[in-house]
């Protein structure tokens, strides 16, 4: 796709974003560091964007199946709605209501596409006024969507409304100018997508911006960023700056290094970080940490240190959440210790914790990949006597393992209930059923879901064509 920026009033784009700064190398930890004085140099950055002064939200809560399929219908409905009166001669007469809910819906569901073509109506309208908040949810969402060069341009076209990132500039403006938050936006862009140099390039600027030298906030998505490529030596020249400065570091940054360090392997950085994590006073591990360390030693397998820790955190009066539960019953079921799964299960209804649709998804999925299909139908059938509706992901699960065993019968038994129900079908679940039956041998009913497919506005991709 071609994209070009053609005036302030139209937005259309142009990949025109390019940085020649270095990247510095740098040793290891902040403790362990062998360098006192401050850094000079810029570095890549990148973390997970938080608003400042809101707690975290326990993952735990899960909304009921039939709010998640009302909220995606009136999503689907919101943005089709307003793009379809978009292309009417009125599209500059909409109602603010309809353009902002369909938008914010759009930038929700990370439909960046869709988002941008919305916001580009929404500038043409009589009533609009830039607002930051604007800016910074579009940057954060071309961020997740990994659209650094879309989020510069975006950054370019707020700048048009206006505003100058030079001091002279801000000290004449009265209006709408660049947030410490759009800055940070934008340095989540960059580095969430990899683009270390240009997250660093922005902090570099950002210390030259009346009231917007960056803060923990913005530091913590660069170590994010750099510990998500496993650049962990730049992690220790952010942790020198952030000292130099005078910053101190919080639960997020503690949480960031010890959720990178973790998830790449290094088991004894992730734990030496948390002793600092401790040690330093004003800070305390949390179900965050938890959730850190029990994916860690899920993910490389090593059962015993993910008991071992759980327990430690049970002593220190951190309480598990939904999420530790699930992630335990997924590293249990795949390893063929079914009973520790039941077990997990068990304490799970005993403390009050009703399994979610994650929880049946996992278990489901554990016992369909191990061929126990009496077991898996079985957890199907519970889920849906509990009332708990299953979604595309719960299919996909069915579908591809009846499927295997040739039990076709019960594809098509799938295929009537879903098409008598409400249920919002995907790319995946259709790529799914083209599998099934194609290891059947049925080419008509192939071709007939394939078109089924583009009527209804899903792309077949490479897995769908490789069925």
């Amino acid at each position: 796709m071609e994209i070009h920026l053609v005036d302030s009033t139209c937005l259309t784009w142009a990949y025109s974003i390019s940085s020649t700064a270095p990247i510095m190398n740098s040793t290891k930890f902040l403790k362990h560091s062998h360098n006192n004085t401050a850094p000079n140099q810029p570095f890549p950055i990148r973390v997970e964007l938080m608003k400042r002064g809101s707690k975290p939200l326990s993952s735990g809560i899960q909304k009921d199946s039939n709010k998640d399929l009302s909220r995606i219908l009136r999503m689907e409905a919101a943005i089709k709605g307003v793009e379809n009166k978009g292309k009417s001669w009125k599209h500059r007469q909409l109602r603010p209501k309809a353009v902002l809910v369909a938008l914010d819906e759009a930038i929700k569901g990370c439909r960046w596409q869709a988002a941008l073509k919305i916001f580009a109506l929404l500038r043409k309208q009589h009533w609009y006024e830039p607002r930051c908040q604007t800016y910074t949810k579009i940057l954060m969402m071309l961020g997740k969507c990994r659209q650094p060069e879309v989020a510069g341009q975006i950054f370019e076209i707020m700048l048009s409304e206006g505003l100058r990132p030079t001091i002279d500039v801000y000290t004449a403006l009265v209006g709408l100018r660049p947030t410490i938050d759009v800055y940070t936006a934008l340095v989540g862009a960059y580095g969430l997508s990899g683009s270390l140099h240009q997250a660093f390039r922005i902090v570099e600027d950002m210390k030259l911006v009346v009231d917007c030298e960056p803060d923990i906030y913005t530091y913590s998505i660069l170590i994010r960023s750099c510990a998500k490529l496993q650049c962990f030596d730049l992690i220790d020249h952010v942790l020198l700056e952030i000292s130099y400065l005078g910053i101190e570091c919080n639960n997020v940054t503690y949480n960031t290094i010890i959720d990178g360090y973790g998830m790449a392997g290094m088991f004894e950085d992730m734990e030496n970080t948390l002793a600092d994590m401790v040690e330093s006073g004003n800070c305390q591990s949390d179900v965050f940490t938890l959730n850190s360390i029990i994916g860690a030693y899920r993910k490389g397998r090593k059962f015993d240190k993910m008991e071992t820790w759980y327990d430690e955190f049970q002593l220190m009066g951190i309480k598990a959440n939904l999420k530790t539960f699930n992630m335990m019953i997924k590293s249990y079921g795949k390893a063929g210790m079914y009973e520790k799964m039941q077990s997990v299960m068990n304490f799970m209804q005993r403390r009050f914790f009703s399994p979610i649709i994650v929880t049946y998804n996992t278990v489901i999925d554990v016992f369909g990949k191990a061929g126990e299909i009496e077991k898996m139908d079985k957890h199907f059938n519970r889920m849906k006597h509990l009332g708990m509706k299953p979604n595309t992901i719960t299919y996909c699960s069915l579908v591809n393992v009846h499927g295997k065993a040739g039990l076709i019968d019960k594809v098509d038994s799938i295929m009537r209930h879903v098409e008598n129900s409400d249920i919002v079908l995907d790319t995946p679940f259709f790529n799914s059923v083209i599998s099934a039956y194609g290891q059947a041998g049925d080419l008509e009913k192939m071709d007939e879901l394939l078109l089924s497919m583009k009527e209804r506005n899903y792309e077949p991709d490479s897995i769908t064509f490789l069925a």
